[in-house]
């Protein structure tokens, strides 16, 4: 009788003595001797991930993690991206964190009046990754889905970013694509159309860096077109060229204004096939909400504005006086 007692207390001791050996290994905290940033890949196994942890320093044992997370039924549920880890904790607020995705976000912010291809190469020294991995991934958005197999010009919206690691090129765009689509989507009304919208607005964009400004320049593309008049806008001229030689010299001369493009607004009347830039939130709403003004011609007023008129005989005056003030410099 006194055998059984002493081998049942043996056990309970032995099972209090494991449970609190796991329970030290769960719940006791650790803190890496210095911070570290991981990234945990797409589809790691628990096996890898723990072993990353531990080779670290975030973590005493590797199998000791696995254990728990076995014994919470967590092994398939760890979150890839980046993690930094630095602060003391214990295994299961850990696996917590990586069950939640609680991972590093970084931001990026996009300028307005970019051309895509501009923005893929912005986007790939960002990330530090391959501008290749962005070009093929548009490629692919366009292809199907979010961009309709368009012409990829004009429809990521200017704007800053959150993303996480690993980059997924793909996601990101698409977040930009539906970025641009919402913002149109609110402003359209009667008479436009997202097409001419971002055409508009990619113009506007590109006329001037003045947001008081842009409402005035969209009701000038208006007017015109209204009048049946050529746009003659330099900035779609410089766009045409840089689509058919993929360069530009940096200086617009009388032969580039007479070269005829699919873009040239003096060679052609009516918008060009497609925008010229992406442009932001502020020429968006500006192209859909025109001024209320009669002007048909604007020139550079000198001050970094522009000077704007009605008439071809007060254009021409405003054009004397800008270049007066050039030549004065």
């Amino acid at each position: 009788m006194h055998l059984k007692k002493a081998f049942f207390l043996t056990v309970a001791l032995l099972l209090i003595g494991i449970g609190g050996f796991f329970a030290f290994q769960f719940l006791s905290p650790f803190k890496p001797a210095t911070a570290q940033l991981l990234v945990i890949a797409p589809g790691a196994s628990t096996q890898a991930i723990a072993q990353k942890l531990e080779q670290n320093g975030v973590i005493r044992s590797a199998l000791m993690f696995r254990i728990l997370a076995r014994l919470r039924g967590e092994a398939l549920d760890l979150q890839s991206g980046e993690y930094r880890f630095s602060e003391a904790a214990n295994l299961l607020a850990l696996l917590e964190r990586l069950r939640r995705g609680d991972v590093v976000l970084h931001r990026l912010t996009v300028p307005e009046g970019l051309r895509s291809d501009e923005i893929l190469a912005l986007l790939a020294k960002h990330t530090g990754t391959p501008v290749n991995m962005w070009t093929q991934a548009y490629q692919g958005v366009l292809g199907g889905g979010e961009g309709g197999g368009r012409d990829g010009e004009g429809l990521l919206l200017p704007e800053t970013y959150s993303y996480r690691k690993p980059v997924n090129a793909e996601r990101i765009l698409i977040d930009m694509l539906r970025a641009q689509t919402r913002e149109i989507q609110s402003l359209l009304a009667d008479g436009l159309n997202a097409r001419d919208l971002r055409i508009v607005a990619s113009i506007v964009e590109k006329e001037t860096a003045l947001d008081a400004e842009r409402p005035i320049i969209a009701a000038v593309i208006r007017n015109r077109l209204q009048r049946n008049m050529a746009l003659q806008m330099d900035p779609t001229v410089i766009y045409g060229l840089w689509r058919e030689d993929h360069a530009f010299s940096g200086n617009i001369r009388k032969r580039d204004l007479k070269r005829d493009t699919a873009w040239n607004t003096y060679t052609r009347k009516g918008l060009p096939p497609t925008p010229i830039c992406n442009p932001g939130k502020a020429s968006l709403r500006a192209a859909a909400h025109p001024a209320d003004v009669d002007y048909l011609y604007f020139v550079a007023d000198g001050s970094g504005g522009h000077a704007f008129a009605a008439t071809l005989e007060e254009h021409n005056r405003n054009v004397r006086h800008w270049m007066q003030v050039e030549r004065s410099r």
